[in-house]
């Protein structure tokens, strides 16, 4: 399985690197280029125009690597990082209409809220249901670092796991403001996740795969997002990444770990909430310079340090990698003898 897991990450890297070479110059071609928001930080205007759509380039990576060296466990009857890839993908096909209105439109605005939110939550509610179908999820909550499971009623779990999911997928997406930030964090959380799946066995061979090769294609991805950025990933690749990280939870049968393993997503999440509540309450004064954090730490909030974007890439980067260690320690002794 260690020769898989090798194989995945690496056919996924070189396939977003080849995919990267063509497809960057043919965004530029056709002119999609990012609208950049008026109310963000002063410097980010000088990225207006640079193409979006980019998460393109690490799909593309995954799904060549779960139809090649996932296709053996595929031969064994283990589905689950299929499942997982085509709600992903299907996340990534509702923030693609996303990019797709902004180009349309030239501006920074895609979809309503309420449009994206009621296609999220549909498609949340029915991959749930799927999953419990086929027996990858059952009613009830594993809890990391105590090793117990908690059984809880059926309709409240699949209440908070639809919570969860559409959280986590705009969690992932919030994180998306700077160059290469989305995808630095992501590679500790995929690597996390196929060290996981190889430490529990055979029967998460699939899942691990799928994890290698998501974390070979972002890597990949880095290439052409890396600051200063040839290509953004646009919703199309944050969704399909939010999709990712809360899918491989689920059938994996342990949400609760995206508490740890997704800390910077939680972080950046509550750092927007907490801007919006507080502006209303207060009638306009902020507890952020601006939200999400990163945006806050870039413009010098606080300690007055203005954090450059690679600053913020390494930053995001290494707590990511220690979430990633602490959450690895806090499952590893699951189905341990």
């Amino acid at each position: 399985m260690t020769m898989q897991l090798m194989t995945a990450f690496l056919l996924a890297f070189l396939t977003a690197v080849l995919v990267g070479r063509f497809y960057v110059p043919w965004l530029r071609k056709i002119k999609a280029g990012q609208a950049i928001r008026e109310e963000g930080p002063k410097w980010h205007m000088s990225k207006s125009g640079t193409p979006t759509m980019g998460g393109i380039i690490f799909i593309a990576g995954v799904t060549v690597t779960c139809l090649t060296v996932g296709f053996q466990p595929m031969l064994e009857g283990d589905y689950g990082h299929i499942l997982v890839l085509l709600f992903a993908a299907i996340y990534g096909v509702i923030g693609f209409l996303d990019d797709y209105e902004k180009l349309k439109k030239k501006q920074n605005l895609g979809l309503t809220a309420k449009q994206k939110f009621l296609l999220q939550l549909a498609v949340a509610i029915a991959f749930i249901f799927l999953l419990r179908r086929l027996g990858y999820l059952k009613p009830e909550l594993y809890i990391p670092f105590w090793n117990i499971t908690v059984q809880i009623p059926a309709p409240l779990y699949f209440v908070f796991a639809a919570f969860v999911i559409v959280g986590c997928v705009n969690a992932v997406n919030l994180t998306d403001g700077v160059d290469g930030l989305c995808t630095g964090t992501s590679i500790p959380v995929f690597l996390c996740y196929s060290a996981i799946g190889f430490l529990w066995g055979t029967e998460y061979a699939g899942l691990s795969i799928f994890a290698a090769g998501l974390a070979g294609g972002l890597l990949g991805f880095l290439v052409y997002n890396f600051n200063p950025a040839q290509c953004f990933m646009g919703d199309t690749g944050s969704l399909f990444l939010g999709g990712a990280v809360c899918a491989m939870a689920f059938a994996m049968d342990m949400p609760l770990i995206l508490i740890p393993l997704g800390f910077l997503y939680i972080i950046e999440t509550l750092s927007d909430i907490i801007q919006v509540t507080y502006f209303k309450l207060s009638h306009g004064k902020r507890v952020f310079k601006m939200a999400p954090f990163h945006h806050h730490l870039e413009m010098g909030g606080w300690s007055g340090k203005k954090w450059s974007e690679r600053e913020l890439f390494v930053l995001f980067t290494g707590i990511s990698a220690l979430c990633a260690v602490i959450s690895f320690v806090g499952v590893m002794d699951r189905f341990a003898a």
